[in-house]
């Protein structure tokens, strides 16, 4: 089966447009976030998530944490799932699915290190699907995606192994090193932004470069 791709920081219709011709599964819309790229307004947010058509998914990556404050910020931009990119109590999933029941939610899992892996196993069953990225919550200012550098593949691969629900990987990739990321780690998606853009801008040759690489990557049998 192939692997999934989401491409992130979906700037404008035209970007969507682009990213959806060249067959990709998913599209990501950043939110308000205290760092990192790909920002755009919520009313710009909800017309790129009415105009993907089913079945691409659109992902709200929002940054806050409260459950009220969550389902607030979806209910701006009706997307088809909620990324949320920095921890939230185990509670908040629970209101989160009681008030938006048809919406997906993945949770991001920042790979520091070996509590990267317990946290994902104990996040797993409350989500939809984890996505595994490169920030770190921890600093002054939040780094909670969006920073184009790798991390460990191995824990990845860890946790993909580790949880029974989907996983997506992301961090640094591009088309150079997709192939290479995919055997790693097996993950059912991969999630980029950075890697594909050309003075921050969508870059065709990029994406079209980089599916196929992704099924360079299925016909492996990765």
């Amino acid at each position: 089966m192939r692997t999934r791709v989401k491409i992130c920081c979906i700037s404008s219709i035209e970007e969507a447009k682009l990213a959806i011709k060249n067959g990709v599964d998913a599209i990501g819309l950043v939110g308000n976030m205290p760092s990192g790229p790909g920002v755009i307004d919520d009313n710009l947010i909800a017309k790129i998530a009415k105009f993907a058509p089913p079945p691409i998914a659109t992902f709200l990556l929002t940054c806050e944490t409260e459950p009220d404050k969550i389902i607030s910020h979806h209910k701006k931009v009706n997307t088809t799932t909620i990324q949320l990119v920095d921890e939230v109590k185990p509670e908040a999933y629970s209101q989160i699915r009681s008030n938006l029941p048809a919406v997906k939610i993945v949770q991001v899992i920042h790979v520091i290190d070996e509590d990267s892996v317990e946290q994902a196993i104990s996040i797993s069953q409350f989500v939809d699907a984890i996505l595994l990225d490169s920030g770190n919550p921890n600093l002054k200012v939040k780094e909670l995606g969006g920073t184009g550098k790798v991390h460990n593949w191995k824990l990845s691969r860890k946790i993909v192994e580790s949880v029974s629900i989907p996983v997506f990987l992301a961090g640094g990739l591009n088309p150079d090193n997709i192939v290479e990321a995919v055997e790693a780690v097996h993950p059912f998606g991969v999630d980029v932004c950075s890697g594909l853009r050309t003075n921050g801008l969508l870059d065709e040759s990029k994406v079209e470069k980089f599916m196929n690489a992704i099924h360079v990557a299925s016909r492996n049998g990765s």
